[in-house]
């Protein structure tokens, strides 16, 4: 966990902000494009915007935050977004603008939000190739504390509430804050990399590459699956049923896609 040192005495509040973007990609062999449209439909209804609310709720409470606001909506023909304002501290009720809910949803779908510095959001984007039998499932999750608490505890919660190919991460520490001298600190904890806070067990499955820019507290890292399981990757298909050349063919275009997605270029 992400601490500040109990040596350091501040003066006033903590005014560092720490901001953490999660990006993740599920990919997909849907062969027609009837198959398409229903595994475009199966990845509305898993994570819909009432399921992404109930993962943020848990984001929420694992970084030890209260939740102020939601506003969450769901798109046609696809796609939802949910957003959270959160503070560190329980506001109290007096206190609270009458614009947030408090993280009760009234009957709307959608509510309108106001951001603070401190908030979660989450939007998903399901797409198909035109030509070709892949389709990709995009989460963003963008988790921006001010305080003590830090997203990158929930790190290891996020990683495992998506079936995930490709992870994309990047954690940055911006502002200061001051000490009882008047000192300038610029980051409150230790960090080399954002591998620091994913357990081991993941990273044995992944390729990752990291890209820290240290003088200026930002962090990036990426993770691509190291194997293909071929079941896991088709939709309404057995792998039993296709014969050994169809099988080797869709891996290449499996693993096209996720390279392309990995390191941001087409081949």
């Amino acid at each position: 966990m992400v601490q500040s040192s109990q040596k350091l005495k501040l003066y006033g509040f903590n005014n560092l902000t720490k901001s953490l973007s999660f990006n993740i990609y599920d990919i997909c062999y849907a062969k027609t494009p009837e198959d398409k449209k229903k595994y475009i439909e199966y990845i509305d209804e898993q994570y819909n915007s009432s399921r992404l609310t109930e993962i943020l709720t848990n984001v929420t409470e694992i970084i030890g935050a209260k939740v102020l606001n939601i506003a969450k909506q769901d798109y046609e023909p696809q796609g939802a977004s949910v957003t959270f304002m959160i503070s560190e501290k329980e506001v109290p009720v007096a206190s609270l603008d009458i614009s947030c809910n408090g993280g009760i949803i009234p009957y709307k779908d959608s509510v309108i939000c106001h951001l603070d510095k401190s908030h979660v959001t989450v939007h998903t984007y399901p797409e198909s190739h035109p030509d070709e039998a892949i389709s990709t499932f995009r989460v963003d999750i963008d988790v921006s504390t001010c305080g003590q608490i830090s997203p990158l505890n929930a790190l290891e919660f996020l990683i495992s509430s998506f079936d995930s190919d490709i992870i994309i991460m990047d954690y940055r520490v911006r502002g200061f804050t001051r000490d009882e001298e008047g000192r300038k600190h610029f980051i409150d904890h230790s960090i080399n990399s954002i591998q620091n806070y994913i357990p081991q067990s993941v990273i044995h499955r992944y390729n990752l590459i990291d890209v820290n820019v240290y003088q200026e507290n930002i962090f990036h890292t990426k993770m691509l699956l190291k194997e293909i399981h071929l079941d896991n990757y088709l939709f309404d298909i057995d792998e039993k049923d296709l014969d050994a050349e169809e099988r080797e063919l869709i891996r290449e275009k499996l693993w096209k896609e996720m390279h392309e997605i990995f390191y941001g270029k087409n081949f």
